[in-house]
């Protein structure tokens, strides 16, 4: 409960920063700052996910190619 309260708090703060004080009278008018944080901020983001995606993609191959190892010597010493 502590949780999904503390979370409408910030998302009531991070909207009164963004309104602009023009429309409704109040707010902090940080949207254009928003805005700029959000430009320089997906581009960076893109590239760690990538490379995540890229590190677990590599351990995938890996873990398939010891699984199919592990599978022939199995089969190989059922065989015999």
């Amino acid at each position: 409960m502590k949780a999904l309260i503390i979370g409408f708090v910030f998302i009531v703060a991070a909207v009164f920063a963004i309104i602009p004080k023009e429309i409704l009278g109040f707010g902090l008018g940080w949207g254009e700052n928003v805005l700029a944080f959000l430009k320089g901020g997906v581009p960076v983001l893109a590239i760690l996910f990538g490379l995540i995606a890229i590190f677990i993609g590599i351990a995938d191959m890996k873990d398939r190619a010891e699984a199919k190892k592990d599978a022939k010597i199995e089969n190989a010493e059922k065989a015999e």
